[in-house]
């Protein structure tokens, strides 16, 4: 009980400390559109329904995400990306200044086109909406070689005034392993902590200090499947540790909560806080690593930055949309909750 209180404490003035700390994103851009519709009937055309348009909105998605999270977290951040100079790229801009996040690191380009993930929702007046479709609009080629350089003086730039550098890769060209081999040359992980949440590449990235992937993404890496063997997802975060060289590792497991492995310390297993029956998962990726950036920052452990992500991530999946977590929000759950470290 001691313990709990002591670790209860510790939790508390690490969160409480995020006001005082710059976090640099590095990360690929993406507009999440929800266009909400009534079911009206069954058209005469084709064997699908007709939706009477009630609601859209545009919310920063994917990189932008995580920088709206680490922002709503009371953190300094700093993002460095591109949009075009489209309507989704303007809505994110205008996103950020609303947060009064300083948007000089993104770039606009009229030969870009804004990542724009557009999910239509269909109900009726009295039952919850059920996303139907999904329509992505991406760039028909990743960054120019200009582009790339400014993203890279940009990074260096922020860099140099941060507390650690969160790397978001969606695969769209802002973010490559290339990229970040430019940056890392004023970016000594010695001096700051590293994160990375790369969809697709995640080993070509050398120099980092920490990954979050998830699940599925650690058994398409690994060529494996997991399910409930613990040994298999034991040996395949040892071996991504050992390829990459991370001081930590985090995979999250959906309902079943998330595995943090440290250079130094045990593996443990944290089952999900809150209830299982979630409302939405979209966006719960960057919430995690936005989290556990933020506490890296503030000085936490392996464990306890991945209590507080864990945290983080048990509220954010109970909100529907792309979602973010407050300060508020996670200083109540620390209070109420407390530390609970356990290990599988």
């Amino acid at each position: 009980m001691i313990r709990q209180i002591r670790d209860n404490q510790r939790l508390r003035k690490i969160v409480e400390s995020f006001p005082k700390l710059t976090i640099t994103v590095v990360g690929d851009l993406v507009a999440d559109e929800f266009i909400f519709g009534e079911i009206s009937r069954v058209s005469r055309e084709a064997p699908v329904l007709i939706l009477k348009h009630r609601e859209r909105s545009v919310v920063p998605g994917g990189g932008a995400n995580a920088v709206y999270n680490l922002a709503d977290l009371g953190i300094n951040v700093l993002p460095v990306g591109l949009v075009g100079d489209d309507e989704p790229g303007r809505l994110l801009i205008k996103a950020f200044r609303h947060k009064h996040i300083p948007v000089t690191g993104v770039l606009k380009d009229k030969s870009y086109t804004t990542v724009t993930k557009t999910r239509i929702l269909a109900g009726t007046a009295h039952s919850p909406r059920q996303q139907v479709v999904r329509v992505d609009r991406e760039p028909a080629s990743e960054p120019n070689q200009h582009l790339r350089r400014e993203l890279v003086l940009a990074a260096r730039e922020y860099a140099r005034a941060s507390d650690a550098l969160l790397i978001s890769d969606y695969g769209y060209g802002a973010a490559t392993p290339e990229i970040w081999n430019a940056i890392r040359t004023k970016a000594d992980p010695n001096r700051l902590p590293i994160t990375l949440d790369s969809r697709y590449r995640m080993l070509e990235y050398t120099g980092v200090t920490a990954a979050t992937p998830n699940e599925p993404e650690v058994e398409q890496l690994m060529g494996i499947r997991i399910g409930q063997d613990w040994p298999r997802l034991l040996n395949a975060g040892q071996q991504i540790m050992a390829s990459m060289k991370l001081a930590s590792l985090v995979i999250t497991r959906g309902r079943d909560g998330l595995v943090a492995f440290d250079r130094k310390h045990k593996t443990i297993n944290i089952p999900i806080h809150g209830t299982d029956e979630v409302a939405d998962v979209t966006g719960a990726g960057d919430t995690v690593i936005a989290t556990f950036t933020a506490a890296l920052a503030a000085g936490a452990s392996t464990e306890e930055a991945a209590h507080l992500a864990n945290y983080a991530a048990g509220l954010v999946v109970m909100k529907r949309g792309t979602a973010t977590v407050s300060r508020p929000e996670l200083l109540e759950v620390v209070e109420s909750e407390g530390a609970s470290p356990g290990s599988h």
